[in-house]
């Protein structure tokens, strides 16, 4: 057998260098599409200037957070234009400083900034999907907040132990009157789009929680919820059961072809009980911080709450 290549034709067996560099750089770039990143985003001119102390940051003392913010929402819209899945999570300077400290890092650098803004992407994070900067940063603060509230909410239900009486796990089953409580209180708003909003004081802070269903006309029909903010409320609503403290609910109604509907709630010793209809307008219409009268809102009804809960728990 000749094993001598012939060598009167070019051999287009294999693809010359600049072919194999052409298809390599073609590979990277399609797998490039398929790698996600993260951009952690400064929430305000505070922060802003704490990360101008590094020497080694972008920015310096003469561009303000409007410059920032501007660049950053350049990046965000060139990402996109590359088909790149894009992260934006909260960048706090204070918690930076805490994560190059535990691990060794040197703050004042790009990598340890890069190492923290990846693992930024584990917690409260948004997907880039062309909204502008400027909204970006109050919905990143809010889901910090939520998940904080959360997070706080699930360690006072884990905290609070068994019952003396019954051994019964507390925190579990005041989630779970909590979840049943939330189906009662949206079957009896009706059909419609409902805003409910819970508050529960603590000894360390007011946990709030805010959620948003839509109930179909039809009859049977399963009232919409976001998962993560339906978990919110009910664990915050759990909490305020648990603790069996003070704490209040609110119920907004919007059905087409009638007035707002506004129905309140108040927390004690573990359960929900209704509020009269007075008692709805004078919380609706008091200034909360200072405790002055708020005119009444026009177009909205101030009802009663309806029974949504029986017994305590242990009753």
């Amino acid at each position: 057998m000749n094993t001598t290549p012939d060598t009167s034709r070019p051999d287009t067996s294999r693809p010359g260098p600049s072919r194999t560099r052409s298809g390599t750089s073609r590979l990277r770039r399609e797998l490039r599409r398929e790698v996600p990143g993260t951009v952690g985003l400064l929430a305000d001119a505070r922060d802003f200037a704490a990360m101008r102390d590094y020497r080694t940051f972008a920015f310096g003392h003469r561009e303000d957070y409007a410059d920032y913010l501007r660049h950053v929402d350049a990046l965000l819209r060139s990402l996109a234009a590359q088909g790149l899945h894009t992260t934006v999570a909260l960048f706090d300077p204070d918690e930076y400083a805490d994560y190059c400290a535990d691990h060794g890092l040197d703050p004042d650098s790009a990598p340890a900034r890069t190492r923290f803004t990846a693992a930024l992407a584990c917690g409260p994070a948004l997907p880039y999907t062309g909204q502008p900067v400027e909204e970006l940063v109050p919905l990143l603060v809010d889901t910090a907040v939520r998940e904080a509230t959360r997070e706080y909410a699930g360690a006072l239900l884990t905290g609070v132990g068994e019952c003396a009486d019954c051994g019964e796990d507390i925190g579990r089953a005041s989630f779970e009157r909590a979840s049943a409580l939330l189906r009662r209180l949206l079957d009896g708003a009706g059909p419609g789009h409902h805003h409910l909003v819970c508050s529960v004081p603590t000894e360390e802070e007011q946990l709030l929680a805010v959620l948003h269903a839509g109930a179909p006309a039809e009859p049977g029909g399963l009232p919409r919820t976001d998962g993560r903010e339906h978990l919110d409320f009910v664990t915050v609503l759990a909490a305020g059961l648990a603790l069996g403290g003070a704490g209040g609910l609110v119920l907004r109604s919007t059905t087409e072809g009638f007035q707002d509907r506004v129905h309140g709630w108040r927390l004690d010793r573990g359960r929900l009980l209704a509020l009269s209809a007075a008692a709805v307008f004078d919380a609706y219409c008091t200034d909360a911080d200072t405790g002055d009268p708020v005119a009444p809102e026009p177009g909205v009804e101030y009802c009663p709450g309806y029974v949504v809960d029986g017994t305590g728990p242990h009753d």
